[in-house]
C-alpha cells in the first residue's frame, strides 16, 4: 500500500509525564478530527498532558493517543491508512459491518503503527469515551479501567447510525455520542474540574442549520424499537447550536478555554484527500502554538 509522501515531516516522539490538572474534551466529527490531532500532538510537545481526557466519537479514539502519549502516530495512521479499505471501506464493511474497520483499527493496525496500551492502561491520567444509549437516549461515560472494556466503549462511541452497527457493552446497544451530546464540556465541570479545555472541529461561529424537515425517515424506520434514541437524534442539533452558544460565552468570560479552527472549514466528515487532511492537521498544531501562551496562562502553568 502506498503511504503519504511527507509522511515524515510530521512530528515523532514521546510525551512527558508532566500531568497538569483539568479536563480535555474533544469533539467528533470523523476525518475532521484530524484538527485534534494537531492540537494534541502540539501540546504533548510542550510537556501540556491534562489530568482528565473525555472524547466522543473520533474525539474519543484521538484521546486514546493523546493518553498513550505517542506524539504523531494519529496523524501518520490518517494519512497512510485513510484510502485501505481495512481502515475503511470494503474490506472494514465484510469485516465489522460499518464503514470504519474497528476490527483493523483496535487490532492489527495497534501492531503496525505501535500502539502504547500499557501507558494507556498505568497512565493516571484519566480517559472517558461518551456513548449513546439506544434504550434511554441519554450519553453515558465509560472510564479506562472500569467494567467495560474502554476500547469496545470507544468503539461504541464512534458507531455512526446507519453506516455502523451497534456496538454492545452489557448488553445494552450503543451509537455515537454525538447523536446525544456532541460536546460534553458540562460534565467536566459536574465532575470538580476547575479548568476545561473544549477542543472543537468547527469554527466557532459554526451552527448547525435546523431549517431541515426532521429526522431522516430511513433512521427513523431502521430504529423505530429505539424511541428514546430517535428524540434524542432529532434534538441533537438544536442542543449543539445552544452548546456552542454557551461555549463561546464561557471561553469569553474565562470560565474554559476553547481551541476551534481559526477559520471556517470546508472540509467534510469523510474527506478523502490527504493534502487536505494534511493541512487540517497544520491548522490544528498552529492555533494551539499560536494560543499556547493564553492556555498557559488559564491552566496556571
Amino acid at each position: 500500500m502506498e503511504k503519504y509522501n511527507d509522511i515524515d515531516r510530521f512530528p515523532k516522539g514521546t510525551a512527558s509525564y508532566n500531568i497538569t490538572d483539568g479536563c480535555i474534551v474533544l469533539e467528533g466529527g470523523a476525518f475532521r478530527g484530524t484538527y485534534t490531532e494537531g492540537v494534541l500532538d502540539a501540546l504533548m510537545m510542550n510537556h501540556i498532558n491534562l489530568s482528565c481526557v473525555l472524547g466522543v466519537s473520533a474525539g474519543a479514539m484521538n484521546g486514546l493517543n493523546y493518553v498513550s502519549g505517542q506524539i504523531g502516530r494519529t496523524i501518520r495512521v490518517t494519512l497512510n491508512y485513510r484510502h485501505d479499505s481495512r481502515y475503511m471501506g470494503l474490506n472494514a464493511i465484510k469485516r465489522d459491518r460499518g464503514l470504519f474497520g474497528f476490527g483493523f483499527i483496535f487490532g492489527e493496525l495497534m501492531d503496525i503503527e505501535f500502539f502504547d496500551k500499557e501507558r494507556v492502561k498505568n497512565s493516571p491520567m484519566r480517559f472517558l469515551a461518551a456513548a449513546t444509549n439506544c434504550e434511554t437516549g441519554e450519553t453515558e461515560y465509560f472510564e479506562k479501567n472500569g467494567d467495560v472494556d474502554i476500547y469496545e466503549a470507544v468503539k461504541a462511541s464512534a458507531s455512526l447510525p446507519i453506516i455502523s452497527k451497534p456496538i454492545k457493552l452489557n448488553g445494552v446497544e450503543y451509537f455515537d455520542g454525538g447523536c446525544s451530546k456532541k460536546v460534553p464540556y458540562q460534565w467536566a465541570a459536574e465532575n470538580g474540574y476547575d479548568k476545561v479545555v473544549v477542543v472543537r472541529t468547527r469554527h466557532k461561529d459554526y451552527r448547525k442549520d435546523l431549517s431541515g424537515s426532521g429526522m431522516n425517515k430511513l433512521i427513523k424506520k431502521k430504529y423505530a424499537k429505539y424511541p428514546e434514541f430517535i428524540k434524542s437524534l432529532e434534538a441533537s442539533n438544536s442542543v449543539y447550536n445552544n452548546d456552542c452558544d454557551e461555549m463561546e460565552r464561557l471561553h469569553n468570560e474565562g470560565k474554559i478555554f476553547v481551541i476551534s479552527p481559526s477559520e471556517p472549514l470546508n472540509v467534510g466528515r469523510f474527506e478523502g484527500n490527504p493534502d487536505v487532511l494534511a493541512g487540517l492537521y497544520d491548522l490544528g498544531y498552529s492555533d494551539t502554538i499560536k494560543n499556547l501562551d493564553a492556555l498557559k496562562a488559564y491552566l496556571g502553568i
